[in-house]
């Protein structure tokens, strides 16, 4: 899977990807969505090594298989 970030507005409850993303017609994405202020100073940016290092921890994350919650929970309880 390729990760990508992208713009879009909001249009009758549609969201319309900026015309320059060039996604393929039917393709099906996963959207994180992240309202923004409409004038740039509000904006708050994510640098590109920063969204990288985040999709990194998602994608790492996402294919950890974790461990039990009873486990989880009795390794909580023997901390106290």
């Amino acid at each position: 899977m390729t990760a990508m970030r992208v713009k879009a507005t909001v249009v009758g409850n549609t969201l319309v990807v900026d015309p320059d993303v060039g996604l393929p017609e039917g393709a099906r994405v996963e959207v994180m969505v992240r309202a923004v202020a409409n004038d740039d100073e509000s904006t708050w940016d994510v640098s590109d090594e920063d969204w990288a290092a985040l999709q990194t921890a998602m994608d790492e994350a996402e294919s950890t298989e974790g461990i039990p919650v009873e486990v989880a929970l009795a390794e909580l309880r023997a901390l106290k």
